[in-house]
């Protein structure tokens, strides 16, 4: 059976992430404290007892998901199960992060203080207001490409998550992205509507934050991941150390292929499983859409890391 790991995006946020496997776990509990170490402050303590609008602040989701993946990978790792039981890995934006983590080619406490950069740059590169971003559900990449260009109209709006066969999501102008919605409808969307986010992510108005990027990743080592990475830029495998910081900046302003990654996992790598390692359940139920013939499972709670570890051996 060829094997995945694939890591969940901002959205998948609750307050008590990751607690049961720290608590259950000294290996899981060791990444959270080294989080902390490398931002100087307790974040653990806003994901198990903070406000939920303060943890789904971009700059603290980001590393906050991150820390709640590797927690669950170093669990899994506790249990016997290596990086190397799965032949490919990705992660759903921010979590390609994880995923690069996990695969050893970026240290926890780097993708820390990376993720804690990116959210804010990723948050102050557009002024509250001027950006937005919206689901159409029910359209293909290709209808929703297309709505997304005629909404423009000389403003920015693109498709920035192509999730699944039935769920676009598109960022830009706030305007323009609220034409894109009134395009869908009348395209034929089942469903078009804004999300409730804090900027326009994947889209060309994320620039400045591109540039910070590219800097913060100029100063840090990337190894070449025990497994490959499916990148969101290309959707097709990478373990070269500078072609994946080319991606990690591309990423900020590039679309999130995440339907068309799960397709080459599937179709073209052969994968039979993917396991979503971390907080939700999302990623699964997109995997679903995409490709039936994929089994996967979560594993986010040492319940389900001991249900993994059985079927792995089983």
């Amino acid at each position: 059976m060829s094997r995945a790991f694939v890591f969940p995006g901002q959205g998948a946020q609750t307050i008590g992430m990751g607690k049961a496997l720290a608590d259950a776990y000294p290996e899981a509990q060791a990444v959270f404290d080294e989080v902390d170490e490398a931002l100087g402050e307790k974040l653990s303590a806003l994901i198990w007892d903070g406000e939920i609008e303060e943890l789904t602040l971009t700059q603290n989701a980001q590393p906050a998901l991150m820390a709640t993946s590797l927690a669950a990978m170093r669990a899994l790792e506790a249990e016997g199960v290596r990086i190397s039981d799965a032949h490919l890995v990705a992660g759903h934006s921010l979590g390609e992060y994880s995923a690069l983590a996990a695969a050893g080619a970026l240290s926890v406490a780097d993708t820390a203080r990376l993720l804690r950069i990116r959210g804010k740059a990723m948050q102050e590169a557009v002024p509250v207001g001027v950006g937005a971003m919206a689901a159409l559900l029910g359209l293909d990449f290709e209808t929703a490409r297309k709505v997304a260009s005629e909404a423009a109209q000389g403003e920015v709006c693109q498709a920035a998550n192509d999730n699944d066969p039935s769920q676009v999501v598109v960022s830009g102008h706030k305007a323009a992205v609220e034409r894109a919605v009134a395009l869908a409808k009348e395209a034929g969307a089942k469903r078009a509507m804004l999300l409730p986010v804090s900027a326009p992510f994947h889209c060309a108005l994320m620039e400045p934050a591109a540039l910070v990027m590219a800097d913060a990743l100029a100063g840090v080592e990337i190894a070449a991941p025990a497994v490959p990475l499916v990148a969101n830029v290309e959707a097709e495998p990478v373990d070269e150390p500078a072609r994946i910081r080319d991606l990690l900046v591309a990423q900020v302003t590039g679309s999130v292929r995440w339907r068309e990654s799960v397709l080459y996992m599937g179709t073209t790598a052969g994968v039979t499983e993917i396991w979503e390692i971390g907080a939700g359940k999302a990623l699964c139920g997109m995997v679903r859409r995409i490709d039936k013939e994929i089994a996967c499972r979560n594993v986010g709670t040492p319940d389900d890391v001991k249900a993994a570890v059985e079927a792995l051996n089983g």
